[in-house]
C-alpha cells in the first residue's frame, strides 16, 4: 500500500522567514507578514506624536514652560497677543493628532495582557487615561485658542481663560497619579517579567510628581505655583526621564514578545565574535 506524500508549498517557508539585503525590504516584509507589525506601529505612533507634541506646545504655540499665574490682567493680554498666531496654529494641529495618544494607552493595556494579573489592571487604565486627554490637552487648547481668537475681549475674560488654562493643565494630575500607581502595581505583582520590577518603582517616582503640583491650586509665586521649581521645573525633569524610559521598555517588551502565556523570554545575546 502506498502513500501519498504532499510536498510543501512552495514559498511557505520564504514568508516565514524575513528576507536578507536592504532595510526598506526587509521593513516592507514585517509590514506584511510580521507576526509584530501591529506592535510596532503602535509603538512607531507614540514615537512620532512624541516627537510632534514637544515642538509644537514648546516652540510653535509657545505655552510651555507655563507663565506665572501672579501676572496682572495687562501682562496676560499681552502674552495671547504676542502669540496670537503660534497658538492657533501650535494648539490646532495637537488637535488633529490627539487620537494618537489612544494607541500608546492601547499598547501599555497590551503589556498588561501579558502580564500574570486580572485584566481589570488594563482595562482600568485603558477607561483612566481615556478620561485623561480632557483635562490634561484638550481643555488648555480649548481655552487659550478661545482666548486668541477674540483679542478685543473684556481683559476680565481672557484672564478667566488664562487661569482656566493652566489650572486645568498643570492642576489636574490626579487621572494620571491613578494611571501611574496602576502600572506600578501591575508590574510589581507581575510573574511574567514582562517588565523590570525597578521600572514599576520608576512609575511611583512619576506618581509623586502629580502629588507635588497639586498644590498650585493655591500658590500663586513661588516653588508650588504651577510654573514653580518644584511644581513645574522639577517635574518636568522627572517626566522627561520617565517618558524616555517608558519607551524604551515598550521598545524591548515587543522585542522579547512571543505571544505565549508564561514568562517572557530574554532577548538571545550576541555571540562574541573571534579576533
Amino acid at each position: 500500500m502506498s502513500t501519498v506524500v504532499t510536498p510543501p508549498e512552495s514559498g511557505s517557508n520564504a514568508e516565514a522567514t524575513p528576507p536578507s539585503g536592504p532595510t526598506h525590504r526587509r521593513i516592507a516584509w514585517h509590514l506584511r507578514h510580521g507576526p509584530k507589525r501591529e506592535l510596532w506601529l503602535a509603538w512607531s505612533t507614540l514615537v512620532v506624536f512624541y516627537n510632534l507634541f514637544f515642538p509644537m506646545v514648546f516652540v510653535v504655540a509657545q505655552v510651555q514652560p507655563p507663565p506665572a499665574p501672579a501676572w496682572d490682567l495687562a501682562t496676560q493680554v499681552h502674552y495671547f497677543h504676542e502669540r496670537h498666531l503660534g497658538i492657533p496654529i501650535g494648539l490646532g494641529f495637537i488637535f488633529a493628532i490627539t487620537g494618537m495618544t489612544a494607541v500608546n494607552n492601547a499598547l501599555i493595556a497590551y503589556s498588561m495582557r501579558r502580564m500574570s494579573i486580572s485584566r481589570a489592571f488594563g482595562y482600568s487604565y485603558l477607561l483612566i487615561y481615556s478620561l485623561s486627554a480632557l483635562p490634561g490637552l484638550l481643555l488648555l487648547c480649548i481655552a487659550l485658542i478661545v482666548a486668541t481668537l477674540r483679542p478685543e475681549r473684556d481683559p476680565k475674560v481672557l484672564g478667566w481663560l488664562y487661569d482656566f488654562a493652566f489650572l486645568s493643565f498643570d492642576g489636574t494630575m490626579g487621572v494620571f497619579l491613578i494611571g501611574s500607581l496602576i502600572w506600578m502595581v501591575a508590574i510589581l505583582i507581575d510573574k511574567n517579567r514582562v517588565f523590570p520590577k525597578w521600572f514599576g518603582y520608576l512609575n511611583l517616582c512619576n506618581a509623586l510628581t502629580e502629588v507635588v503640583v497639586a498644590p498650585c491650586w493655591i500658590f500663586g509665586r513661588g516653588v508650588l505655583a504651577w510654573n514653580g521649581q518644584i511644581a513645574w521645573w522639577l517635574d518636568m525633569v522627572v517626566f522627561g526621564v520617565y517618558q524616555v524610559t517608558f519607551i524604551v521598555m515598550l521598545f524591548q517588551m515587543i522585542r522579547r514578545e512571543d505571544f505565549g502565556t508564561g514568562p517572557m523570554p530574554d532577548l538571545p545575546r550576541k555571540r562574541a565574535t573571534a579576533s
